[in-house]
């Protein structure tokens, strides 16, 4: 019986690959994109990891409710980015959401798989499409009671850092050391006390939908009620400006507006030292030399998700109509054309006495933007 489940499940996840395979194929083809053996196997070990989450979720690849064209976006974004979910660190994950579509004015609840780039997964971005970027070094993770000092500046000449591990305290800074194609070595710094940004927006995101019971839903909020919820998410976020990033994990105000992985003992250090390495290999400048590449890139920044999401939801949910008023006008005769409701040839139209014969039509003549340019002359002379 087992043998028969194992054969029923390697036989339908080997469907699924020959599904999607040339689709993805046949799309990067299009967008200039050759996809090699290692992009191969990146697509493979996503069909995979997104086959354990539908699973999990007692979620079958044909149910009407499983967002197909999501899927097929999220393998983009691996095959162009070349982000393996099998490997170990992760560089990818992914998780179910339910998502709110309208069709027909009516709403339609969706299963998306969404794919979420790990720290590694942006490391591994970095060294493979970051600008001027030979090498990137294993970072450091400078803690409290480490010894260490910032690079110093003697013009363009840098005194690169000095580190002195000691084991214990909290990781407070992330410290990546860079090798430029010159063999010149940057050092890329980013702070503890920073990820306060990424957690403030993580809390704004979530009271997104947050009524406070002053309305039934925020959809269902009326004008006056919509400032008062306005208000109250003001004072919430206003009341987090002056406390530190632990303290604010803690606080009992916001814990519904935190998730686990951000609050929970066991999760909180992870969750810090992966901010802080995303916010030092995102702002190192890249080129992806595909326009479809970087679109994909982009596609996967939590503001951009945020923005995606909100147009999603609330998307074509008012219907607009537009009444148009006809103008009655005459025409309007200067020099010798005539020109229809035109106020600005009102003003300079010249009367035309009676008798005078009739105006002949007049032909425009095609004209092209090509100029001839008399190079005997220097313009900037």
């Amino acid at each position: 019986m087992m043998s028969e489940e194992k054969e029923l499940y390697a036989t339908g996840l080997t469907k699924v690959n020959d599904i999607y395979f040339p689709m993805i194929q046949g799309q990067l083809d299009g967008n200039g994109i050759n996809m090699d053996g290692y992009a191969k196997q990146c697509v493979l070990a996503a069909l995979s990891a997104i086959n354990n989450v539908l699973v999990t979720s007692g979620i079958n690849w044909n149910d009407e409710s499983l967002d197909k064209n999501n899927i097929t976006q999220n393998l983009l974004t691996i095959a162009s980015l070349r982000l393996n979910a099998a490997a170990s660190p992760r560089e990818v994950y992914f998780q179910k959401r339910r998502v709110k579509f309208k069709v027909d004015g009516k709403d339609v609840w969706k299963d998306q798989v969404e794919v979420g780039i790990e720290g590694d997964g942006n490391d591994a971005i970095l060294s493979r499409f970051g600008r001027n970027v030979k090498e990137v070094k294993q970072f450091w993770e400078v803690r409290e009671n480490d010894e260490f000092t910032y690079p110093g500046f003697n013009g363009i000449e840098m005194t690169p850092p000095t580190w002195q591990p000691k084991g214990t305290g909290r990781v407070i800074r992330v410290v990546y050391p860079i090798i430029k194609n010159d063999d010149s070595v940057d050092f890329y710094i980013a702070e503890r006390a920073d990820v306060i940004k990424n957690l403030l927006a993580h809390i704004k995101n979530n009271l997104m939908n947050e009524t406070f019971g002053i309305a039934e839903t925020r959809y269902k909020a009326s004008v006056a009620q919509k400032k008062e919820i306005d208000m109250k998410k003001k004072e919430l976020m206003d009341s987090l400006a002056d406390h530190s990033i632990d303290e604010i994990l803690d606080m009992p105000a916001v814990q519904g507006y935190i998730s686990p992985a951000w609050k929970d003992p066991q999760s909180r250090e992870s969750m810090i030292i992966r901010k802080m390495r995303n916010n030092v290999t995102k702002k190192i400048p890249k080129d992806f030399g595909n326009a479809f590449v970087q679109q994909q890139y982009a596609e996967q920044d939590d503001s951009y998700q945020r923005v995606r999401k909100e147009i999603v939801e609330n998307a074509n949910q008012e219907i607009i109509d537009v009444e148009y008023e006809s103008v009655e006008y005459d025409p309007v005769v200067t020099e010798g054309k005539i020109i229809e409701n035109d106020l600005v040839a009102k003003e300079v139209a010249k009367e035309v006495p009676t008798g005078t014969a009739p105006i002949e039509p007049v032909i425009q003549q095609e004209t092209t933007t090509e100029q001839v340019i008399d190079k005997s002359v220097d313009p900037f002379r």
